[in-house]
């Protein structure tokens, strides 16, 4: 990594239901970009589908080089807590693309919300009766 080169911080949530993406700078202070599964599709139930994960990374790329950043570090986050523990189907499809728009990818590390034993999930003892 050289000392001209400039870096920045790609945080990817990413749910059964949509993906977001969000660059920010190496602090974290300054938003570069954001962009999200369900602004680049039209249908609602397109919007976790990786090709609209992909179709975001893709301009979250552009606006990343024009901005003149060369690579990103990557945070990817599910939705944690009583939800899901494991990211959508767009969090691969994200970190791919973001490497064939011909950015560098540094550390990739996973933020998802891991309760240290706090309220139940829903549903109670019994479980959803139908």
């Amino acid at each position: 990594m050289a000392k001209d080169e400039k870096w920045g911080i790609a945080n990817i949530y990413s749910s059964y239901n949509n993906t977001i993406i969000t660059v920010t700078d190496i602090t974290g202070a300054e938003t570069i970009s954001q962009w999200s599964g369900g602004k680049v599709v039209r249908a609602d139930r397109q919007q976790a589908s990786p090709f609209a994960a992909m179709a975001a990374a893709t301009r979250i790329a552009d606006d990343a080089k024009e901005k003149g950043f060369v690579g990103l570090h990557i945070r990817v986050r599910a939705p944690g807590g009583n939800g899901h523990r494991s990211p959508g189907p767009g969090a691969q499809a994200t970190i791919r693309a973001l490497a064939r728009a011909g950015i560098k990818i540094g550390k990739i590390e996973d933020i998802t919300p891991i309760p240290h034993d706090g309220t139940g999930r829903p549903g109670g003892k019994r479980g959803r009766r139908v």
